[in-house]
């Protein structure tokens, strides 16, 4: 089955907190930095097109694939039942991240924050995977999955 959505996006990490975003358009769900391929472009071209539209002057050192991930998309009243297609890379955010384009506000997620506030594919594959592969040092037990 072929995903709804095809996205591409970064696991930056700061502190043991992974940043997230929330879109213009949908407050409520917290997403990762990225977005959608265009025609022709590579995975990495429409990161680095992405990051610069979304978090501003920042640049990513070390990019590495992490994984691909298949979930539901967060829920849109318009197109419910989606689904979402993320290639995961991680790297080294250099500079300070700022609020750009379609995204109202940046979060600094911690292993003790609310996963409810979190898009599936984050909640159900993406931090279980990370937390599994130590990837992500958060503890097991905590409320959202994870090991330190």
């Amino acid at each position: 089955m072929t995903p709804d959505i095809h996205k591409v996006g970064l696991l930056a990490v700061r502190n043991s907190r992974i940043l997230l975003c929330r879109q213009t358009d949908s407050p409520a769900v917290l997403i990762l930095p990225g977005g959608k391929m265009e025609p022709g472009e590579t995975e990495l071209e429409c990161l680095q097109r992405e990051l610069e539209e979304e978090l501003g002057q920042v640049c990513v050192e070390g990019l590495w694939k992490i994984g691909t991930y298949v979930d539901n998309a967060a829920v849109n009243p318009d197109k419910p039942h989606r689904t979402i297609q993320v290639e995961l890379y991680g790297g080294e955010l250099q500079g300070e991240p700022v609020a750009s384009s379609e995204i109202s506000e940046l979060v600094w997620f911690g292993e003790n924050d609310d996963p409810a506030q979190l898009a599936p594919s984050i909640r159900n594959r993406i931090l279980p995977d990370l937390t599994s592969r130590g990837l992500l040092p958060w503890m097991s037990g905590s409320k959202t999955p994870g090991r330190e």
